[in-house]
């Protein structure tokens, strides 16, 4: 397979026309030779037709990705796995394969069981909205977003090259990780937030409901992500989030001590800390 790869003389299939998909769709339109769009989903469908973010549009992969010269997955976690086993019946040419999953060690390892006239590569773009579907996409979703590509042993200068093109168009950030450090770091930066969400908004007497402010609003955010989009991520990052509940739970351990021992002083000192490492952590 040559190396080189142009966006612009490319036919690309998106798998997964919610959040994420309608959004990469929407930067990609004219950018590329043909885009399509497949989605289980007839409504989604229609609005992509509507509103002219995809060339053809489809639910039935084997309609479009004969045509496809790269697939892109962007479904979640579980359906990628699945779509990944599907891929050989569906595809019998060449094709490069990027999914964009939010986790990334069980993706990798069963996209290094494609044949190989497959070309795979692992993605991750890290942006989105607690409130999901096409009707909520933008183009602009990934600008100046962390993008994080997980290269198999077997991909080659060509998969980079569509990634790294894709990523420019879309005004991201390309970070290259493998899938474990990957998996890892999300654990603490994006699995954990959405059960501290989860937990905060769920342990709210809801007699209190109308007196919460911003700083409730902003912290329990996350919680509104449907549940449903987020078990495939905790069930195929399990052990990493675990670990980050873990020490979580210490430093949640912490505060509670000094509260209920009175030491301000030590309170204060914890809390200064934490404020130290906020904003290291938001000026990088």
């Amino acid at each position: 397979m040559e190396d080189g790869f142009r966006l612009q003389d490319s036919r690309i299939a998106i798998v997964g026309l919610g959040l994420i998909g309608g959004s990469l769709a929407m930067a990609l339109k004219r950018k590329c030779a043909a885009l399509y769009g497949i989605d289980s989903e007839l409504a989604t469908l229609e609005l992509a037709l509507d509103k002219q973010i995809v060339d053809q549009a489809d639910s039935d992969p084997a309609k479009l990705l004969p045509q496809v010269d790269l697939v892109i997955l962007a479904t979640p976690v579980p359906v990628i796995l699945d779509l990944i086993q599907k891929l050989p019946m569906l595809q019998q040419k060449t094709c490069i394969v990027l999914d964009l999953g939010s986790t990334k060690k069980d993706i990798v390892q069963a996209m290094s069981a494609l044949p190989e006239r497959f070309d795979p590569i692992g993605g991750h773009p890290i942006c989105g909205k607690e409130k999901l579907g096409l009707q909520n996409a933008d183009a602009n979703l990934f600008q100046n977003s962390p993008f994080v590509v997980t290269p198999l042993e077997r991909t080659t200068l060509r998969a980079r090259n569509a990634a790294e093109q894709i990523i420019s168009m879309v005004g991201a950030r390309l970070i290259e990780m493998n899938a474990e450090e990957h998996d890892r770091a999300l654990a603490f930066t994006s699995h954990l937030p959405f059960l501290i969400s989860s937990a905060l908004a769920g342990s709210l007497p809801q007699e209190f409901a109308g007196l919460i402010g911003t700083g409730f609003r902003s912290t329990s955010r996350l919680a509104g992500t449907p549940a449903h989009m987020t078990m495939g991520i905790l069930q195929s990052n399990r052990a990493n989030l675990l670990d980050s509940i873990q020490i979580f739970r210490h430093s949640l351990n912490e505060l509670e001590s000094a509260l209920r021992s009175e030491d301000y002083f030590r309170l204060e000192h914890i809390l200064n800390q934490s404020r130290t490492a906020y904003y290291s952590i938001t000026e990088n």
